[in-house]
């Protein structure tokens, strides 16, 4: 099933491990993905509009990849900012075991792989990319994103990339008119929407 991936949580085994080279905060890499994590054989379409999209992430504070997978955005963010801390978050311990591999592989020390309710209840993200798990449902979409924007610094941003035809239009309007948030679509490309997103007025 194209969902098991937001499910899977055992570590690949070294025989199911396999690299995968890519290009990342401008650089050539090489990556270690598996299978039962989302998108283990190339960065996907809809992570690259992002990456392409985004601004330079902040050079300090925390900073947030919200389903990280193998880790394509997280280590973006710990290259263009070493002195930044990087939080990886998925319930997937697969794909956090190879976030925390790939990033030992490329030499960085700033970033932290952990499952949701591993991360510090004080954390507030001055930034929060994310190419959001939509086929979870709309129910448990919006209470992960309406969690997690709430917890955005007073000047933190969040910038999520969604399929046009899995409901970016939809979202958009929600995270307005529902969240309560500033929300603004910047990139419009191959399909996908990436929106900008501020914290919500009720976390004022």
């Amino acid at each position: 099933m194209p969902e098991d991936h937001y499910f899977t949580a055992v570590p690949a085994s070294d025989g199911e491990r396999r690299t995968l080279h890519v290009v990342l905060a401008g650089r050539e890499l090489e990556v270690e993905t598996a299978g039962g994590v989302f998108s283990p054989d190339h960065v996907d379409l809809g992570t690259r509009v992002l990456l392409r999209s985004v601004p330079e992430p902040p050079a300090t504070g925390d900073l947030v990849d919200l389903g990280c997978g193998w880790g394509p955005v997280a280590l973006t963010m710990a290259l263009l900012s070493p002195a930044a801390r990087v939080w990886a978050v998925d319930v997937n311990e697969r794909a956090l075991d190879l976030v925390r591999r790939n990033a030992r592989r490329l030499g960085v020390d700033n970033v932290t792989a952990v499952a949701p309710q591993d991360v510090p209840p004080a954390l507030r993200p001055t930034a929060l990319w994310s190419n959001p798990p939509i086929r979870v449902g709309k129910a448990a979409l919006h209470e992960l994103l309406g969690t997690w924007l709430a917890r955005l610094t007073p000047d933190g941003e969040a910038h999520l990339v969604v399929q046009r035809n899995l409901g970016a239009d939809s979202l958009h309007a929600w995270l307005h008119d529902g969240l309560g948030c500033p929300v603004e679509r910047v990139a419009s490309a191959k399909g996908f929407r990436v929106l900008r997103v501020g914290r919500p007025a009720s976390a004022e």
